[in-house]
């Protein structure tokens, strides 16, 4: 698989926003480009909740890598898993082939993180790719279809509750989209069940939803999702998660059919095998370019890095932060073979918003603080703006206005093999499963102010 270089070699491992921009940004460079990606499609992230509460379909927000880079004659997309890293050897191994490296940049993301806890992901999905996204749609639509068939009241409440743990934006965004079908999409649709009656409930351990966003801004948040009916439930600690619902530190039960984890990430397997210096969740701690200390030309950037930039100021794991520090890492390989200096990655904050429904959301741009309407054009604007390729642009914004005008969703579809039949044997009254030990202080407190 190695190819003889004339030009140094760019391996880029993982197509997201970090990945895909390292290698555009190289586009005119005299480098040959290798991007390595287990899946063939670059993920618009931010939009990933809409594809899980029907809003959207797949192909709205994803778009194959290999056309983003068509035109781009010194790249070459590969789909395969990296399994191994080696850094003095300078190659990396792709499923069962090896491929050599003068430049290596990482961009792989992160991983789910229940804090010790995996077994919860079982009853309690993430969302982090289109698999996971489709498999809550499709948990939630089934609860719908079974409570219209079941006759127990006990099991029909069960079956329209749904709980979301965590009280980030990811969090936020989640119940918000729910509770916004719930009682505007589904409302018409069913006879036997009046889906406007569905509980949803927002599960923060810490004192405040959104910690990231000012105090304001978050009561504001809070107040919006009180007023699309969503239950936001705060400074609470939970025992466990099982197949009858949530059970809580105090021993109450929250039945619920449809759980969603949302209460942060940890470092992935790959970060873990390097033999470099990592934080407390499994993040790359990488040098003020983002070089892996003692491998310069070797870097880690997005959800992977632990950074500190030269202003002194934490990169956050977000969409434009990886943006840029894809690109700057193509300018220090470009530096490199100029013969000029790298410098340090600073971090320029564009804003940070987030959306709870329709004409609701938050946003803070600077000093500017908006809520309500306002924050929410804002949202919209941006989030298209972002959005790779023009026809995703031109759906998205059809789709939008379509739901804005009519309250209609169209993703509404159950795939597969399964019917209301399975969600009905899961909603089946089952034996109380004996207390599970309390979670340490220390899980506890790393699930508090989770994205």
């Amino acid at each position: 698989m190695a190819i003889p270089a004339k030009e140094p070699h760019v391996v880029i491992v993982g197509g997201g926003f970090g990945g895909l921009n390292a290698a555009k940004a190289l586009g005119d460079a005299p480098v040959r480009v290798t991007l390595v990606d287990r899946t063939n499609h670059h993920l618009f992230q931010p939009l990933l909740y809409q594809v899980a509460t029907a809003s959207l379909s797949p192909a709205d927000i994803a778009v194959p890598i290999r056309s983003v880079l068509s035109r781009q004659r010194n790249a070459r997309v590969l789909l395969g898993e990296v399994t191994r890293v080696d850094l003095a050897g300078q190659r990396i191994t792709v499923d069962d082939d090896t491929l050599e490296y003068d430049y290596l940049i990482l961009a792989v993301g992160a991983a789910n993180n229940y804090f010790g806890h995996d077994e919860w992901a079982r009853f309690a999905p993430a969302l982090k790719n289109l698999d996971e996204a489709l498999t809550i749609r499709e948990r939630m639509l089934l609860a719908f279809e079974a409570a219209e068939r079941e006759q127990d009241p006990a099991v029909r409440r069960r079956l329209l509750t749904f709980v979301v743990i965590g009280g980030g934006a990811t969090g936020v965004e989640m119940a918000g989209a729910f509770a916004e079908l719930a009682r505007y999409i589904l409302a018409r649709d069913f006879r036997a069940i009046d889906p406007s009656l569905s509980r949803v409930l927002l599960v923060e351990i810490g004192q405040r939803i959104l910690q990231a966003f000012p105090e304001r801004l978050s009561a504001s948040a809070e107040e919006q999702l009180t007023s699309l009916g969503v239950e936001v439930i705060k400074g609470r600690r939970f025992r466990t998660i099982d197949a009858q619902g949530v059970e809580f530190e105090d021993g109450e039960r929250l039945p619920a059919a449809t759980v969603i984890w949302a209460a942060g990430v940890r470092g992935t397997p790959l970060a873990s095998a390097l033999g470099v210096e990592l934080d407390r969740i499994g993040r790359v701690k990488v040098a003020p370019d983002c070089s892996l200390p003692g491998h310069p030309n070797a870097f880690a950037i997005g959800d992977m890095a632990a950074l500190r930039d030269r202003n002194g100021v934490d990169v956050p794991g977000l969409s434009p932060a990886a943006i840029q520090q894809g690109r700057f890492v193509a300018r220090c390989i470009l530096g490199d073979l100029a013969g000029r200096p790298r410098g340090q990655f600073a971090y320029r904050d564009k804003g940070t918003m987030a959306t709870i429904g329709r004409s609701r959301a938050i946003a803070k741009v600077g000093r500017l603080q908006m809520s309500g309407m306002l924050a929410w054009l804002a949202w919209l604007g941006v989030h298209v703006l972002f959005l790779i390729g023009f026809k995703n642009r031109f759906a998205v914004m059809f789709v939008w206005m379509w739901q804005y005008i009519t309250f209609k969703r169209g993703a509404r579809l159950i795939t597969g093999h399964n019917t209301a039949k399975t969600a009905l044997a899961a909603a089946a009254p089952a034996v109380e499963p004996p207390p599970a030990p309390r979670p340490s202080a220390a899980v506890a407190d790393a699930v508090s102010g989770g994205v």
